[in-house]
């Protein structure tokens, strides 16, 4: 299993239901059930955009949805599975390889080499059916592709990065680019910091820079 530490990002309620294949709902209905709460989620979950997810997040909501929606694990055993494994990981959706016998979720347990029940510690000796996640940072990865027009374009967005200018199609400020401009960075230098942008696009970033002092 891919470490879900290894990729930051911060995914929009709408991108987390893409990736993981949750839906709205239930990602509100967890949140609010204390299943699993946005890393970055605001004080009032009610405001645009005041639930936002981690990487981290959308490798245990692919867990979790598979458990609910493909395995019908019941919510209720989910949030009690969810006690008892955060007590030995603070990614107890993302650290281990799950698995379900009769709608129940069952691990293997290091210090007696057999696989046991979460709740209630039973052993078990026949193969459940094992949960895995594969594909999110690919499909991170996809989601991010941009499009040929996006390319050596300035866009400022509402809800994106803060209102700051950014890169189309990306979440990378244009001051960032010009940072690095000012402290002696060439095009190429700054293209070995952000290898998914374009010389066209540092060029944009720049030319931003004349448009607003002129403004």
């Amino acid at each position: 299993m891919e470490h879900a530490s290894t990729v930051i990002g911060a995914f929009s309620e709408e991108h987390a239901a893409q990736l993981s294949g949750v839906s709205r709902r239930q990602l509100r209905q967890w949140d609010k059930k204390g299943l699993l709460h946005p890393s970055y989620g605001a004080e009032d979950s009610g405001l645009p955009y005041g639930r936002t997810y981690s990487f981290r997040d959308l490798v245990s909501l692919r867990a979790l949805g598979q458990l609910r929606n493909q395995y019908h694990v019941a919510e209720a055993h989910l949030i009690e599975v969810q006690k008892e494994l955060s007590v030995l990981s603070d990614e107890p959706w993302a650290s281990r390889t799950l698995e379900v016998l009769n709608r129940r979720v069952v691990v293997y347990d290091s210090a007696s080499r057999h696989k046991r029940e979460v709740v209630g510690g039973q052993h078990v000796f026949n193969i459940p059916l094992k949960v895995v996640i594969t594909g999110v940072r690919s499909d991170v990865a996809k989601m991010n592709e941009r499009s040929g027009d996006q390319v050596g374009k300035v866009v400022q967005a509402k809800f994106v990065s803060q209102n700051q200018p950014v890169l189309s199609g990306t979440r990378i400020p244009v001051a960032a680019i010009q940072s690095f401009a000012r402290a002696g960075y060439n095009t190429d230098r700054i293209l070995k910091e952000y290898p998914g942008l374009t010389a066209a696009d540092v060029q944009a970033a720049l030319a931003y820079e004349s448009d607003s002092a002129a403004a």
